[in-house]
């Protein structure tokens, strides 16, 4: 049975966009379960049709602890196979976290665990990085600090403002996304005492997987 993937998001979503494509298209063997929001305006939820859509605010909720409570209640009603971030910018809760564990990816747009957070692409121009990119990994109760378990990388040119950095990035992101989605719908990934393992093996450092576009 293609892989039940739970999508969280806040934005656009363009990795989603992705994702549907490549199911589309017939080269990742995963169907959407329903995508998540805590925005009930974010354009990602768009992209799907309406019973698949979820949206709550804290506020509406009562709070951000009942809202991880709710949010969680509705991922697992979908019974996902991996919870996936995609743009999505609340930090969830422990209790979420291990109420999922070792099921939920993010995708994050610096080398980790170099710049983790918010605003990464001026951060990486003004720490003067040579090279940037995105990564792939585990999420775990620590902001960004899961096991990493992909990256792509790309140059840093002169003359490079955050919007142009941010663009190359995107460019890696949707790739380096589907190619770990791949591993992990056909059962190859697995997270492991802390570490990512491909095939029962842990990943002692990020698989470089590349875009041609890089």
């Amino acid at each position: 049975m293609p892989a039940r993937l739970a999508i969280l998001a806040s934005g656009r979503g363009s990795n989603l966009q992705a994702i549907l494509d490549a199911i589309q298209a017939g080269t990742l063997d995963a169907r959407i379960a329903g995508v998540f929001s805590d925005k009930p305006d974010a354009p990602a939820l768009q992209r799907v049709p309406e019973a698949l859509r979820w949206a709550r605010t804290p506020k509406s909720c009562g709070g951000r602890d009942a809202f991880d409570t709710v949010l969680a209640d509705a991922v697992a009603a979908c019974a996902p196979d991996w919870v996936v971030c995609v743009g999505y910018m609340r930090i969830l809760g422990d209790a979420f976290v291990q109420r999922f564990a070792g099921k939920i990816l993010n995708i994050h747009p610096s080398l980790l665990p170099r710049h983790k957070g918010l605003h990464t692409h001026q951060r990486a121009l003004d720490a003067g990085d040579g090279e940037h990119g995105a990564s792939l990994h585990f999420v775990n109760a620590e902001l960004d600090g899961g096991a990493v378990i992909a990256q792509a990388r790309v140059p840093v040119h002169a003359g490079d403002d955050a919007d142009a950095l941010a663009a190359r990035v995107l460019a890696v992101e949707h790739p380096l996304l589907l190619e770990v989605l791949r591993l992990a719908a056909s059962g190859r990934l697995a997270e492991r005492d802390g570490h990512a393992t491909l095939d029962g093996q842990p990943l002692f450092t990020p698989l470089p997987l590349q875009s041609p576009k890089a």
